[in-house]
């Protein structure tokens, strides 16, 4: 791996988006992104909605950062989801209910950024409930502790999971399982995510950094090009066929066909040494 965060340019929002609710560090061509409103369960107030929004646009387009990992401040909360104190404020006020794709402040999210084609590491610590659980389902990896639990319940607040929950649950997980949590709002613990295929490893709070450390580590020793295209292609052949899939042309594959990265690899490899990928 070649390490360029000594020359990666610094996270610098314009005024409108200095972090009050995000913490945003770039170290070693990884982002770690942290939801911090710990005293609220790290709840999702419009302002957080807004600083992500900057955090991923920045994530996007910074070359230098090839991973991010998404984690909650404090033990308690990976996120709650909607600050629902601020949302009765402004449905009183007059503000119309959201539903699917919702283009308010902060868009696009993290749920809809369909086209972001670098890898995102979901760190759940305690509760992921709502919107907090629709966050983890749109990361790629999604490591957790043994205390995390999981629900999306929604339909007991006269609400609908409209961050893509809906649709990433019953596509994640057998439909009729699915449908009885959406439907309930049931509390999943980490070991049943884990059995149902939701999230990839649960391990216990005190090792849960180092879990993660390791998966970054693990991804970052392979090419961050060949790592986007594989993302890309997954996404975008999931409701082909076999032979539409074959067919289709995808544009992170084509960038690593013009990478360099593709040239390292089996040139390290004969040469017997790490490969010094570039992302070029």
């Amino acid at each position: 791996m070649r390490d360029i965060s000594s020359t990666a340019p610094a996270f610098i929002p314009t005024p409108s988006h200095i972090l009050t609710r995000v913490i945003y560090e770039k170290r070693n061509n990884v982002a770690y992104v942290t939801l911090n409103r710990p005293e609220s369960l790290n709840a999702m107030d419009l302002r957080m909605h807004e600083e992500l929004c900057a955090v991923w646009n920045d994530f996007e387009q910074d070359d230098s950062v090839w991973i991010a990992v998404l984690t909650g401040a404090g033990s308690r909360a990976f996120s709650v989801g909607q600050d629902l104190k601020e949302l009765a404020s402004r449905t009183e006020s007059g503000s119309p209910p959201s539903s699917f794709g919702n283009r308010g402040p902060g868009w696009p999210r993290l749920t809809e950024r369909h086209n972001m084609t670098k890898p995102v590491i979901a760190k759940v610590n305690g509760l992921a409930i709502g919107g907090g659980f629709e966050l983890a389902l749109a990361c790629d990896i999604v490591v957790a502790s043994e205390d995390a639990a999981f629900s999306l319940p929604e339909a007991k607040l006269g609400l609908i999971p409209g961050a893509g929950g809906l649709f990433r649950l019953t596509r994640q997980i057998p439909f009729k399982v699915a449908i009885g949590y959406l439907f309930t709002g049931r509390k999943m613990t980490a070991s049943r995510a884990y059995d149902l295929g939701l999230i990839n490893e649960v391990v216990s709070s005190i090792g849960l950094d180092a879990c993660v450390e390791q998966w970054v580590a693990d991804i970052l020793a392979c090419s961050p090009l060949s790592i986007r295209a594989i993302k890309q292609v997954a996404a975008q052949a999931a409701t082909l066929s076999l032979e539409e899939a074959f067919r289709t042309r995808y544009e992170a594959e084509e960038l690593r066909l013009r990478g360099e990265d593709c040239v390292e690899g089996p040139r390290a490899f004969i040469e017997k040494r790490p490969p010094r990928w570039t992302g070029r």
